[in-house]
């Protein structure tokens, strides 16, 4: 394939809001913090950016409030590379945020969806020239699952690979499951999806990632096989997952194999723990391509 690899991402935009303190407070306690930040977040966001970085031609379909947070980001997909045009801003509303407490490795996160709660199966109707023009679309669980269940099915009509990251996790619908080209758990959402539905019957769509384990699948002979990790030195794990999966459909448009894909994927995921932050730490192309040399 020549030309770039069409991603559409549906999904969520955040901004983090990081504040450390040696100490947690107390209910009714106020305290003084060590440091405050902002990083772009939001799964979805993650995602795009990740694909963006690694040589896809992105589209983001997801929604920011209007302030100053939504246009901040919305102005990084474009530094980025990324197509902002499917992102709508609604009045009114704030840009979702996650407010993250950090002390001693221990963590408190509030997350207010914020403008995300806009992206309806309406919202993507209205964007579905985004969608139809795309490769491969992907998702995560961090919008209304209506809108997710109402896009997998616009993608399957049309015959376009669908690639879904149940996280944070929430009880699949059995459309989604059987219309999903792949669905991308980790450890725990795995085991949380084989309480909920039998997961026998679909296991040349599932990719688990491991961690340090690596990446597990299913061969379509049936015999799983293991994806070893690339060694790294770990600094940050946060937004690993989301390298992996923005990587993933990159490399799976363009090579349209899963394995091949899968060990871009973990090469890409292996640089980004070795930097601070989520996308921050996201690799480009060229670094990913030398590290699985």
């Amino acid at each position: 394939m020549k030309r770039k690899p069409r991603v559409c991402v549906v999904g969520s935009i955040n901004m983090d809001m990081v504040t450390t303190t040696d100490k947690m407070p107390e209910q009714g306690e106020t305290i003084l913090g060590e440091s405050f930040t902002t990083h772009p977040g939001g799964k979805g966001a993650n995602q795009a950016i990740a694909a963006a970085r690694l040589g896809a031609d992105v589209v983001m379909v997801g929604a920011v409030g209007d302030d100053a947070f939504g246009n901040s980001l919305k102005a990084r997909f474009r530094n980025e590379g990324a197509n902002d045009e499917a992102i709508i801003t609604v009045p009114h509303e704030s840009t979702g945020v996650a407010t993250i407490i950090l002390s001693d490795g221990d963590n408190r996160i509030i997350v207010a969806p914020g403008a995300n709660k806009y992206v309806t199966p309406e919202m993507v109707k209205e964007k579905q020239n985004s969608i139809l023009s795309s490769d491969i679309v992907l998702m995560q669980f961090e919008v209304p699952m209506e809108t997710i269940e109402y896009t997998v099915e616009l993608a399957h009509k049309h015959d376009i690979p669908v690639v879904i990251n149940p996280a944070p996790f929430n009880e699949i619908p059995e459309n989604v499951v059987e219309k999903a080209t792949f669905i991308t758990p980790n450890e725990s959402e795995l085991s949380a999806m084989e309480q909920s539905i039998d997961t026998s019957s679909i296991k040349l769509k599932i990719i688990e990632t491991r961690g340090e384990q690596g990446v597990a699948f299913t061969l379509a002979e049936g015999k799983e096989k293991t994806i070893p990790s690339f060694k790294a030195k770990v600094k940050d794990t946060t937004g690993a997952g989301d390298t992996f999966n923005g990587a993933f459909v990159t490399e799976y448009v363009k090579e349209k194999d899963v394995e091949k894909a899968i060990r871009f994927a973990n090469a890409a995921a292996s640089l980004a723990v070795e930097k601070i932050g989520a996308q921050e730490g996201m690799p480009k192309r060229e670094d990913v391509v030398k590290r699985m040399r």
